[in-house]
């Protein structure tokens, strides 16, 4: 069943929404609507799916319009996190013409990049049904859009990975090159972690497994390992740590990996190389 999710607050979301919409409008403004749309002229519009996926970001184009002009109204009719299909009405909007026409593709541009990662994400979580295995996100996002990407993730089922350096410690290959090996590293951390802060480890070799099992780290992160050997690491561990999968993750293949047994997915792919969801913003007529 639906579950809604909280909007992200204004105070993340309005600072990328003025940035975004100070690059539209360049140096002089929307000089096209300023030619050839009176500047009382009104105008009422309703924001379209053209295809089926998830929902994420109307909220943020809401805001947009909001910033843009305080007296545009603009009614949701499907929200974050909801399935849409192509030919549903999203949200009407109605006010200024000038106005409106200034904010739409800001709007669209949030809208439609967050639910193509809130579709992909959502197809990923479909294709694990029926397992305990956590689809999750990565730092591999757009600069700066971090926040509402993962935002997206969460809509569209997902889970969040770190959203900064700070937020857990995660030891990768080339730390534990220079540390010194996998237990040394994991040693190492501990006496830096405050009592909130969990550890990871990356592994590359199931040959790391039991090092980094005794030098209980928190998770183990299998990286780039075959079906074979993620169930073996999965028999192995029984439970005595958080095994995360990333690495090759394609949607043929992440009902597989979700099958081996491992608790969480990662994947970079949710955010770095999506297709937006087509969505555009038709004028009526009242």
């Amino acid at each position: 069943m639906f579950m809604r999710l909280a909007p992200l607050p204004n105070i993340i979301t309005k600072p990328l929404i003025e940035a975004a919409l100070k690059e539209d409008y360049g140096r002089l403004g929307d000089i096209t609507s300023h030619a050839v749309v009176d500047e009382n002229a009104t105008a009422f519009g309703e924001f379209n799916a053209r295809e089926d996926g998830i929902l994420s970001g109307v909220e943020i184009a809401k805001l947009t319009f909001e910033i843009v002009d305080p007296t545009i109204e603009f009614d949701i009719s499907i929200n974050d996190g909801e399935t849409v299909n192509a030919g549903d009405v999203i949200a009407k909007v109605s006010g200024n013409a000038r106005a409106i026409l200034l904010a739409e593709r800001v709007a669209l541009n949030f809208m439609g990049h967050l639910s193509g990662i809130a579709s992909k994400t959502n197809k990923f979580v479909k294709r694990c049904h029926g397992t305990n295995t956590r689809i999750t996100c990565t730092r591999k996002t757009t600069p700066l859009l971090r926040s509402v990407e993962k935002y997206a993730v969460r809509c569209g089922g997902g889970f969040n990975h770190r959203f900064a350096l700070d937020d857990a410690i995660m030891i990768k290959d080339n730390h534990i090159v220079v540390a010194g090996g996998v237990a040394k590293a994991v040693n190492l951390a501990k006496k830096h972690a405050g009592h909130l802060v969990k550890i990871e480890v990356e592994i590359d070799y199931l040959t790391q497994l039991d090092e980094a099992i005794n030098a209980k780290a928190d998770v183990i992160l299998l990286d780039n390992m075959s079906l074979d050997d993620m169930q073996k690491a999965v028999n192995t561990t029984y439970g005595r740590a958080i095994l995360e999968a990333s690495g090759n993750v394609t949607l043929d293949r992440v009902a597989d990996i979700a099958k081996t047994g491992v608790d969480v997915i990662s994947s970079g792919a949710l955010t770095h190389s999506v297709t937006c969801l087509d969505i555009g913003l038709d004028f009526r007529l009242k």
